[in-house]
């Protein structure tokens, strides 16, 4: 293998000031590449706004003078390894003050600045003196007070900087990141919060090493649902354009959509939909995914922008997807989370059930942690899948017309109405799992369970099977039951039945519902939506590739 020399990459001076808030929070920014907007970093965003242009040229150092005020400088040191964006830059006499741009007010300490602010613009000061500049001390600018504290570069201060730029190269050279701080105060404002999940992790790996663990101590400190939403568009002959910050959506001059763009999670075209290149580019820049599918609803693949940086995570996935034992012990825990709920939803919804069915689907779930093998696994789900759907139509109603007659699972294509829902819901289901997959940093084709090969998002697939049953199965009754699918609502070619469009904007709706239903836990005993709590999964799983979880807990309704 010839190995190209490379420089050491830069440490940002963003990423001290991380590691002094949280080394976990500096790991994952800088090493995985983990990046997330709360309200918070974008107001930061909002008071960076008039400082984030570069204002002129940057004068060498022995041109400094008094009058000197240059924002965005962008300025290296080599020997440190360090690098920083300066907001802004002043002059007295020969020296030169950077000032930093941070939000609120000074907090009520001696300082007046937390020591990641300080750290952070004693980098700057340190890159300013290696490439010749004479500075003593540095400003923060609170935006809300319209305050300037000042902040010296103390011996102490310097020692402390130099000492975190040593410690974050360390803890950069880690395969995994740090733990996450143990019920500390800081995590709640953290804008990475919903992707540490500390409480979680804290929970579950105490829950592995001393048996249950009372999950009072599980703070929920992110939104209980995700505030964007996926964008379906299935109408034929559509047009999808960019508008300002709106896409808009036209058929024959006629606007069918309008939405903005701070709202869209997702963007969702069936069959014959044009994109124009100018929403392609601002979707891909805002990082919202784009999904295809057929006419009829199957799942093709997805558009997204640049991958995520988070390049040792996929390491660790195909390392544990090449060690068939670690990917086994994933994937038993997987199968019984989708066994345990299929038995759940049978117990609940069916009717004169012989009495051997739901203790059969226990007795598979309890099976699943002990075989030896994937094609043992393999088989101990297919029984459970087959068992499962053999008494499926049990939880349909009495009485319904003889077109939603159920005699098994078939598919590709689905022969019967209810078959054909079951189809179009596992179909959004994987595109949403693959979004999901995608956008914690892990490749959706490299999955522990379901065979990778062309075109299958395995990893989607393996990470669904405990939330079919919740989620799609759930749809399917509801949608039979309550009449709110009639036969006029299907279309037949040969021996295939699809949904019609009319049809199919119910089950979207919905499937919609129903991922915005907000349900306790099992694990963490608080209230978040069935969209939110796929995230939380799927972000749990990385936490077992990185070996900080010893084994991944499925999400099962009680």
């Amino acid at each position: 293998m010839i190995r190209v020399f490379e420089p050491r990459p830069l440490l940002p001076a963003g990423m001290v000031n991380a590691l002094s808030y949280c080394p976990r929070l500096m790991y994952l920014k800088w090493v995985d590449g983990d990046q997330q907007d709360t309200a918070d970093t974008v107001a930061g965003k909002f008071i960076h706004r008039n400082v984030d242009h570069p204002g002129g040229g940057f004068p060498t150092s022995s041109a400094v003078e008094e009058r000197l005020h240059i924002q965005s400088v962008e300025l290296s040191a080599d020997e440190l390894g360090v690098v920083a964006k300066m907001d802004l830059i002043e002059a007295e006499g020969d020296h030169v003050i950077p000032v930093d741009y941070k939000r609120g007010s000074p907090p009520d300490i001696p300082e007046r600045a937390w020591e990641p602010e300080q750290v952070q613009l004693c980098v700057q000061g340190l890159i300013l003196r290696h490439n010749g500049y004479k500075t003593d001390r540095g400003m923060v600018y609170y935006a809300e007070g319209h305050e300037r504290v000042a902040v010296p570069f103390t011996d102490d201060l310097v020692a402390r900087t130099l000492t975190l730029i040593e410690e974050a190269r360390r803890l950069a050279s880690r395969p995994a990141p740090p733990p996450p701080l143990t019920d500390s105060p800081k995590c709640p404002r953290c804008s990475l919060v919903a992707i540490c999940l500390p409480d979680e992790a804290t929970l579950l790996g105490q829950a592995s090493r001393q048996g249950r663990v009372d999950n009072d101590q599980v703070r929920l400190m992110f939104p209980s649902r995700p505030n964007a939403t996926p964008l379906y568009v299935s109408e034929q002959g559509t047009w999808v354009s960019k508008r300002g910050e709106r896409l808009v959506v036209q058929r024959d001059g006629q606007t069918l959509a309008n939405e903005r763009l701070i709202d869209l999670s997702q963007l969702c075209l069936f069959g014959a939909v044009q994109v124009s290149t100018a929403a392609l580019r601002e979707l891909a820049t805002r990082e919202i995914p784009v999904t295809f599918l057929s006419h009829g609803g199957f799942f093709y693949g997805t558009f997204r922008g640049l991958p995520s940086k988070s390049v040792r995570r996929r390491v660790r996935q195909f390392a544990v997807n090449a060690d068939e034992q670690i990917a086994l012990q994933i994937a038993r825990e997987i199968v019984r989370g989708k066994i345990l709920n299929q038995r759940t939803l049978l117990r609940r919804h069916g009717r004169d059930l012989p009495p051997e069915v739901v203790p059969r689907l226990k007795s598979l779930a309890h099976l699943a942690l002990s075989v030896k093998s994937a094609e043992a696994l393999q088989g101990v789900e297919g029984a459970a899948a087959a068992l499962y759907f053999r008494h499926f139509p049990k939880m349909l109603s009495q009485g319904l017309s003889p077109e939603f007659d159920f005699s098994g699972r078939n598919r590709r294509p689905p022969t019967d109405p209810v078959n054909a829902i079951l189809s179009l819901g596992y179909a959004l289901l994987t595109k949403d799992f693959t979004v999901t997959v995608d956008a914690v940093g892990l490749d959706p084709y490299v999955g522990v369970f379901h065979h990778f090969g062309h075109g299958r998002p395995a990893l989607a697939l393996d990470l669904m099977e405990e939330f079919r049953p919740i989620i799609v199965d759930s749809i399917t009754l509801t949608l039979v039951n309550k009449g709110m699918l009639s036969p006029s609502d299907f279309v037949r070619s040969g021996n295939a039945v699809a949904l019609s469009p009319s049809g199919r904007r119910v089950l979207i709706q919905a499937y919609e519902d129903r991922m915005a239903v907000e349900a306790k836990h099992p694990l963490f005993g608080y209230k978040i939506s069935y969209r939110r709590a796929i995230e939380v999964h799927a972000r749990l799983f990385t936490r077992v590739l990185d070996g900080e979880l010893p084994r991944y807990t499925p999400y099962l309704i009680r």
